[in-house]
């Protein structure tokens, strides 16, 4: 009962009523609040006393792309909080239509007390928070995932432990998810090597901003071309698919110039024997992973993904509540 209390007595108060539409834009302090929080809620949750601290509020979900875990984690999620999550397909709102962006966030502000958006443009989501006089929550765009990158984290602490110190190798294609990743193990001290074949690299401004946040955290983010070195003595391995939505036309072309970055037994045996395998879902089995990782002891894909409630709910109830 005693973690109970904490929980409800600590939401991330300085990010009461903010914008979450990256990680850059929160301190250090209180991303690793935010997980700590998500880890207390799991625990809460598990005990059947997730404590309902969103009564009476109403999340709308906007979503430009198809969704299974997005979808289903914010929605259950302020369900447990005793909130609403209210789904609504872009293709079937005026703003699929053409209806200007901040007009769209100042109607849904007078309705809702928050907006999650899965959208392809970055830019149009900074756009809708703009204008927008709730809480806009980033629920991936072209440029960034920041609430999966907090379930990243919330798995490897459940499992790991103290963060700080820990190596994080992703391999793979430097997109939403890994700009994401990396800014997130820069706010806890974490080191990241990002392995990506030439051409698909990470962004050059989101990578020296997060190798400045990892430094003040005792951290550090490398980029390489060589997924070997990424993975030398890591501490977890993460993975992507290699063409993602709106990419489809490329899948050949990316087949041939990822095909020497697939996470295999051979791969991994140059981390640490206890690493942890990531995936955010979903995965392409023999692509960017061999089935016998992905479906191996290492794995925590499953967890990790059933971590995006959970820490969701902690953003949820810290900008919300």
């Amino acid at each position: 009962m005693k973690l109970l209390e904490e929980v409800q007595l600590k939401p991330v108060e300085s990010l009461k009523g903010k914008d979450l539409l990256t990680l850059l834009d929160y301190t250090s302090e209180e991303v690793q609040a935010l997980v700590k929080l998500a880890t207390q809620l799991k625990i809460v949750t598990k005990q059947g006393k997730c404590p309902r601290l969103l009564e009476g509020k109403t999340l709308g979900m906007i979503f430009e792309k198809s969704s299974t875990r997005t979808r289903v984690s914010f929605e259950v999620g302020m369900q447990q909080l005793g909130g609403y999550g209210m789904y609504m397909n872009a293709r079937d709102m005026q703003i699929g239509r053409g209806e200007p962006v901040p007009d769209t966030g100042r109607v849904l502000s007078g309705y809702l007390d928050g907006i999650m958006i899965r959208a392809n443009s970055h830019a149009m989501v900074e756009e809708l928070a703009q204008y927008a006089t709730v809480p806009v929550i980033n629920g991936l765009t072209d440029l960034d995932h920041p609430c999966q990158a907090l379930a990243d984290l919330e798995t490897i602490a459940e499992n790991k432990g103290e963060l700080k110190g820990l190596k994080i190798a992703y391999v793979g294609d430097g997109n939403n998810v890994a700009h994401a990743l990396i800014i997130a193990a820069a706010h806890v001290g974490m080191h990241v090597a990002v392995a990506t074949p030439i051409g698909y690299e990470c962004d050059a401004t989101i990578l020296e901003q997060a190798q400045q946040i990892a430094l003040a955290n005792g951290g550090s983010v490398f980029a390489t071309h060589d997924p070997i070195e990424a993975v030398k003595n890591a501490d977890a391995i993460y993975a992507d698919v290699w063409t993602s939505m709106g990419q489809e036309e490329e899948t050949e072309q990316r087949l041939k110039d990822f095909k020497d970055y697939q996470i295999n037994d051979e791969l991994v045996a140059h981390a640490k024997p206890d690493y942890m395998f990531l995936h955010c879902l979903p995965a392409h089995r023999e692509e960017e992973v061999a089935t016998s990782v992905i479906d191996g002891p290492n794995s925590y894909i499953f967890e990790q993904a059933e971590n995006r409630m959970h820490a969701q709910k902690a953003v949820l109830i810290s900008l919300l509540a």
